[in-house]
């Protein structure tokens, strides 16, 4: 029986930097396939990549593609991603399936923290992760990343959860699970496209030197698990809290009379957000992924 390393198919970036043991930051697809219509999404994903190289680290774009884990894509691959339209959605529960049977999928942020921790990357950079949604005690919709997050020791840059879930909810339960929750630079946990949930972080740390050595010590301590680090939007790019509270709630609405749910709910949600604010939300997505990325970038290179 074949191990993991042989599903795993790296570019010739992300080998070279394996090999010069350079930093690498993971990214995740969905944000490509679900997240982002074409071409913003192509252009995003490119920005994000020359992000990452420009804070001197390798970006390493995570995907299953013809029967393999592919880290890091080739300009081709990327676009042959970005126009897809039959991409699934993976994430833990369905990832070997996908893999098995060679089908196109983009991972989640448990996706992909599972294939950065099989490739020894370390850091992933996403925009936002999932988490318990509004009215989960009726509907159990928490998403897998949650317990990714306690399992999978790679540390998570990310704008907070998304802001369309049920915050309180999602951070009770990432301290149930012994996840840290820092906030960068702020004592107040930041809301996806807020930099303010008004909810405050139990923990923060200002320097991505210290959150590498966080990383370290959680290794040493025999510690399962990553870390969240939630990193606020730029203020010049943020929506205020309060200007996307009845949208969301409209959207929500509009999601449960439609009949929407599972896997499909945050891919509708974040659409109708777009069309609902004239595509303010999805600009302020791109700067807050940007920012994420440029951020994982110091992390990796203070962890090499």
């Amino acid at each position: 029986m074949a191990d993991a390393q042989s599903f795993l198919q790296f570019s010739p970036e992300v080998a070279a930097a394996r090999a010069a043991e350079a930093p690498i930051v993971a990214l995740e697809s969905t944000i490509i396939t679900h997240g982002l219509p074409w071409p913003q999404n192509l252009s995003m994903a490119q920005q994000v990549e020359a992000d990452i190289r420009a804070a001197g680290a390798v970006p390493a774009t995570i995907a299953v593609m013809g029967g393999a884990i592919r880290v890091g894509l080739t300009e081709d691959a990327l676009r042959d991603l970005a126009q897809a339209r039959d991409a699934l959605k993976l994430s833990r529960s369905d990832l070997a399936v996908s893999l098995a049977q060679g089908a196109l999928g983009a991972t989640t942020v448990a996706a992909t923290m599972i294939c950065a921790r099989l490739a020894g990357i370390e850091v992933f950079a996403t925009g936002g992760i999932g988490g318990v949604h509004r009215g989960a005690e009726a509907s159990f919709d928490i998403s897998a990343d949650l317990q990714e997050l306690a399992q999978t020791p790679v540390t998570v840059v990310a704008a907070g959860a998304k802001a369309i879930l049920d915050l309180p909810k999602t951070f009770e339960m990432l301290e149930t699970l012994g996840v840290p929750v820092i906030a960068y630079g702020q004592d107040a946990l930041p809301a996806f496209w807020s930099r303010d949930s008004g909810l405050r972080a139990a923990l923060r740390l200002d320097d991505p030197a210290a959150i590498a050595r966080a990383h370290r010590m959680r290794a040493a301590l025999g510690l399962r698990g990553g870390q969240l680090i939630a990193n606020p939007i730029p203020a010049e790019a943020e929506i205020p809290a309060a200007t996307l509270a009845p949208l969301i709630a409209q959207a929500q609405a509009e999601a449960v009379a439609a009949g929407i749910a599972a896997k499909a709910v945050t891919p509708f949600l974040l659409a109708r957000l777009t069309a609902l604010t004239e595509g303010a939300t999805l600009t302020a997505n791109i700067a807050l992924v940007r920012n994420n990325a440029r951020l994982a970038a110091a992390i990796a290179r203070a962890l090499a």
